[in-house]
């Protein structure tokens, strides 16, 4: 019975797929219908820093060509991973800063931290030259610490709600309550002898400089424009970074992806999904194209060779039933890039997807150290 029920699913999908690009696939065959119809969905994308692969129509093209290449009945479902909920911690009004992440704040030790969380995950290099930590369980109660090099907190940064402050801010507040209750935002950062301007164009996120730090608050356009995260940084660390972006190198290469994966993971938490796993073949595909765009100064899903992101896979041999990718480019963090796809909404789709499996991430970086980032998502 299912399998007449796919096989009815299928005729009427390529039958609307007919009635609507026909044309095409009578002239160019096939491969012609899905690029007229990618073509359609292309052309209401607009944005120079962030985009996504053919957003969620496409998604649903590329997901049914690779199902002709498998019989009906062996497109297995799999279940959704259960995730054993983990209790949060009792938050309390921070001691001495403005604000705390898990009831800790900028100066204490890290002992004080792995007394409350244990030891991190893992910890990979960021762009003030020090480690992120990732301190989780199964990715609930996330967040990142970075520490001097004399074990003291530097920087801190959650997407989950473990935030706290004096002001009663939180995961959840409205952006008018924020801005109500702090300090005018900061709009323009030194950097050697360069002023560089402090901006978000869509109102996304707002920094404050408050009590020998920076504090970015971040808001989410899709519940309401309430804050959804925070990143502390001492002033001094913030100081200390040179240029807008870090300079480039395998560390923070690998520092980079490593992190997108992870705040990727903990938002699907927040929003009570599976946990991806990472992907290390369909990681070279990504790498790849990121490289591809940093080398030749372009920013597109379809490379120079007219190559979109499944026909990359494919030259990979990776099989899957349902893909995905998101672009981003000129952020100068993997946070930043995470928090502005998750403010536009086919990204933000392909991130909180369902049905995706595996995710894998590749950054590269042109001659003026601007990041490239691809998340390429899988389901098999």
């Amino acid at each position: 019975m299912r399998k007449l029920f796919n096989i009815v699913v299928l005729i009427l999908l390529l039958s609307g797929l007919w009635y609507g690009y026909g044309k095409d696939i009578q002239e160019s065959g096939f491969k012609a219908g899905v690029s007229a119809f990618a073509s359609d969905v292309r052309s209401v994308i607009n944005g120079p820093e962030v985009t996504t692969a053919l957003e969620k129509l496409s998604t649903g093209v590329s997901s049914l060509i690779g199902s002709l290449t498998e019989t009906l009945d062996t497109a297995s479902e799999k279940e959704s991973q259960e995730t054993e909920k983990v209790k949060k911690p009792a938050l309390e009004a921070p001691a001495d800063a403005s604000f705390s992440v898990r009831n800790i704040e900028i100066g204490d030790t890290k002992d004080d931290v792995e007394k409350m969380a244990g030891e991190a995950k893992r910890n990979t290099r960021n762009e003030y030259g020090v480690d992120w930590f990732a301190y989780h369980e199964n990715y609930q109660n996330f967040f990142m610490v970075a520490y001097d090099n004399n074990n003291k907190v530097v920087g801190l940064y959650t997407n989950q709600d473990l935030i706290s402050s004096k002001e009663g801010i939180k995961r959840g507040t409205p952006k008018e309550t924020v801005t109500g209750k702090m300090a005018e935002p900061v709009t323009k950062l030194l950097k050697g002898n360069v002023y560089y301007q402090i901006r978000s164009d869509g109102g996304e996120y707002d920094m404050f400089e408050m009590e020998n730090s920076y504090v970015t608050i971040f808001y989410d356009k899709h519940e309401k424009n309430t804050v959804t995260a925070i990143q502390i940084i001492d002033a001094k660390l913030e100081k200390q970074k040179s240029g807008y972006f870090a300079e480039a190198g395998p560390g923070l290469k690998k520092g980079f992806e490593y992190q997108l994966f992870d705040l990727t993971n903990a938002s699907r938490v927040n929003h009570d999904l599976s946990v991806l796993t990472w992907d290390k073949r369909v990681k070279v595909t990504a790498q790849d194209h990121s490289a591809d765009m940093a080398v030749n100064q372009y920013f597109n899903h379809t490379n120079l060779e007219g190559e979109s992101p499944f026909d990359r896979m494919e030259d990979d041999k990776i099989n899957f039933r349902m893909a995905g990718e998101n672009l981003a480019a000129g952020q100068n963090s993997s946070i930043f890039a995470h928090e502005g796809l998750m403010n536009s909404i086919g990204h933000r789709e392909n991130k909180l997807q369902k049905d995706f499996e595996s995710l894998g991430v590749g950054v590269a970086f042109d001659e003026e150290n601007k990041p490239y980032y691809t998340e390429n998502y899988l389901t098999k």
